[in-house]
């Protein structure tokens, strides 16, 4: 009722004529033609598949300008509708994006469930080699992807070369497969590794063995990754979620196959994982190629890719940090609650599943907050940049707060969907409204997290993130854990870690100079080499 309301009050009253402000940019677009675009052509009418900011040219600039300065003509539209027009535009491009990194997940989940069939053991490996691909190879693809954040979603709106932003995936995929690679040699020696931290011998081995049978496929979930970037800069957002409604039961399907028809047992999920994450890159190839999204690729480039490769890299390697710390201390809370005994572990397996799925939404929210920002500041829009990261962080703390009811409402059965030992569902009531409270803090680390990346501000988030969890709140938690709080104690360093960042990096947000912001994506992209040449030059090279 909620976003039926809100679509109502952006349609309520007829949009005027002529000297439009600022907020008609969210609803007028301008039709994506060739270079020489006349200043008096004829505005399209928006539609779902519209754009929604206008490509600006060099003779787009005044008009981009003149939007941006209010007018005292009566018959305008309202600040807050225009304030209330963002908000729905974010709720529906959110949307996809949350239901998208949920099918996501559900590949891996679903492989752990079809292992677990097998043997406790198998089902220990299969959930402990996922947890380290998690936080090391999916980091690359889900981090380091955030340059594509901040570079492509400024390039579609900002560079007078639609063709850039084929520049740009190309460059993407060339430098986090470098990225991978040094992963994927990581997992060749983890057992080494697993080893050194002390595992039991079966999984150091078995684990091991699982990720090596993984290496093929992490590159595919790298590129589909890569490829859902290149369309969210377009303002492409559904793709991703179509895609995965048919590779997810597929992927069920292969996994059951290889598993037990075929009798391969706990290596044939990495390798049915992996069939699947290939499949949901060459589908998603697929759709950008026959349906939407190939406009702006212009071919092959491999000189223009091979170009500029530290800029980018650099700004990959920040988004990895940036996302890595908050995910690697939950993993080092989960190593922490092993410790504790059988039945805190239990609780704390069952809390980490719940809020893998639930961080899904905030997570979700920050991917289309950062495409949205990168697209305003390309299109020279401070303002309209301003309101977006704004009307973001309270979105995100009104969805905060519904999960926050939802969680409190069901801690006395939550525990039940997952276990049925009296004293797991208890353990798992006593500590869940510490991961409700918390839910609004993420939902502003996650939405306000995904402005800095918007805004080439990695660096910022990851300091963020290094101070806020391993300088004190994370620390603190391990002290209260094992001082008599429990699996409570690691749970409220969680929570405080969580308010120290999102409560931060909204502050920061506030602070930003957008004026600044506008000129510093404009130089992003001139170093990067981006907007050089003629709007119809083709990036073919081979």
């Amino acid at each position: 009722m909620l976003l039926l309301r809100l679509e109502y009050l952006c349609n309520v009253y007829p949009a005027p004529q002529a000297d439009q402000t600022s907020a008609d940019i969210i609803f007028k677009t301008m039709p994506r033609g060739s270079a020489s675009r006349s200043a008096a052509s004829t505005e399209s009418v928006p539609t779902e598949t519209s754009a929604l900011i206008p490509k600006p040219s060099s003779t787009d600039r005044t008009t981009l300008d003149s939007l941006s300065k209010p007018t005292d003509e009566p018959g305008l539209l309202q600040p807050w509708r225009a304030w209330l027009a963002e908000v729905w535009l974010l709720t529906k491009a959110s949307v996809p994006v949350i239901l998208a990194y949920t099918l996501q997940n559900s590949l891996q989940t679903v492989s752990v469930l079809v292992v677990g069939r097998l043997s406790p053991e198998a089902l220990a490996t299969a959930a402990f080699s996922y947890m380290f691909a998690m936080s090391t190879a999916w980091l690359i693809g889900l981090g380091g992807t955030t340059a594509l954040d901040t570079l492509a979603s400024s390039s579609f709106t900002g560079s007078t070369n639609k063709h850039d932003l084929g520049v740009l995936l190309q460059r993407g995929i060339v430098v986090l497969s470098l990225f991978y690679a040094v992963v994927a040699v990581v997992w060749g020696f983890s057992e080494h590794i697993f080893r050194a931290l002390g595992q039991e011998d079966y999984i150091c081995v078995q684990s091991a063995r699982f990720l090596q049978c993984l290496i093929p496929g992490g590159l595919g979930y790298v590129w589909f990754e890569s490829l859902k970037k290149y369309l969210q800069a377009q303002e492409i957002y559904g793709p991703g979620t179509y895609v995965l409604l048919i590779t997810s039961p597929l992927n069920a399907l292969l996994n059951y196959l290889f598993i037990h028809t075929f009798n391969i047992g706990l290596y044939g999920a990495p390798l049915a994982t992996g069939i699947s994450y290939w499949l949901s890159f060459l589908l998603l190839v697929a759709y950008t190629v026959f349906v939407r999204g190939h406009e702006c690729w212009g071919g092959l480039a491999p000189r223009k890719a091979l170009q500029h490769l530290w800029s980018f890299a650099r700004l990959a390697l920040l988004g990895v940090i940036h996302v890595g710390t908050e995910w690697w201390a939950f993993e080092i809370v989960a190593l922490a609650a092993g410790r504790l005994g059988t039945i805190p572990l239990a609780a704390q397996s069952v809390i980490m599943t719940a809020d893998q799925v639930i961080n899904t939404v905030p997570f979700g929210l920050g991917v289309a907050a950062s495409a949205r920002v990168g697209n305003l500041l390309g299109a020279r829009e401070p303002e309209g940049t301003r309101r977006a990261a704004h009307c973001a962080a309270v979105l995100s703390t009104v969805m905060g707060a519904v999960i926050l009811a939802v969680l409190m409402g069901t801690r006395d059965v939550f525990g039940r969907i997952f276990n049925d030992d009296e004293r797991v569902v208890r353990l798992v009531s006593e500590v869940l409204p510490f991961v409700a409270l918390f839910q609004i803090a993420d939902g502003l680390n996650g939405s306000c997290g995904g402005v800095l990346r918007g805004m080439g501000r990695q660096w910022v988030g990851a300091l963020v993130n290094l101070v806020s969890y391993y300088c004190g709140a994370l620390p603190g938690g391990i002290y209260l854990a094992f001082h008599g709080w429990g699996l409570a104690g690691l749970w409220v360093g969680q929570c405080v870690a969580l308010y120290l960042v999102g409560i931060l990096e909204w502050v920061i947000v506030g602070l930003s100079n957008w004026e600044k912001e506008v000129d510093r994506a404009k130089d992003r992209l001139e170093a990067g080499g981006i907007g050089e040449g003629d709007q119809d030059g083709d990036a073919t090279e081979v």
